[in-house]
């Protein structure tokens, strides 16, 4: 079992090109990341909707708009923590992707 645990964590030190501490960083990032989005979804439903009740137009807007949410969110999150540039070259590969260009 201890040795699985460490060929994830290798694999992602060598994909994303960082130490072993960099990647429980990262990680940590996104779980933040992840559950400050979780946490923001309520509110934002209940200021927009009649008693929390999601309608088909609330739903379409918010998943619309969750993506520019969460990639900012990310930025900052990145940025508290000191890996800035790993979220900042992370996320112009994702736009890439999104628009079609190749990456460099």
């Amino acid at each position: 079992m201890d040795s699985e645990k460490k060929s994830w964590v290798s694999r992602l030190e060598k994909r994303w090109g960082v130490t072993r501490a960099q990647v429980f960083i990262i990680l940590l990032v996104f779980a933040c990341t992840g559950f400050t989005v979780m946490f923001l979804k309520r509110p934002i439903v209940g200021f927009f909707t009649e008693d929390g009740e999601r309608n088909l137009l609330f739903s379409v807007i918010y998943y619309i708009l969750i993506l520019p949410v969460y990639n900012l969110i990310l930025l900052i999150y990145g940025f508290i923590f000191g890996q800035f540039q790993f979220f900042w070259e992370f996320e112009r590969r994702f736009f890439r992707r999104i628009i079609g260009k190749k990456t460099e």
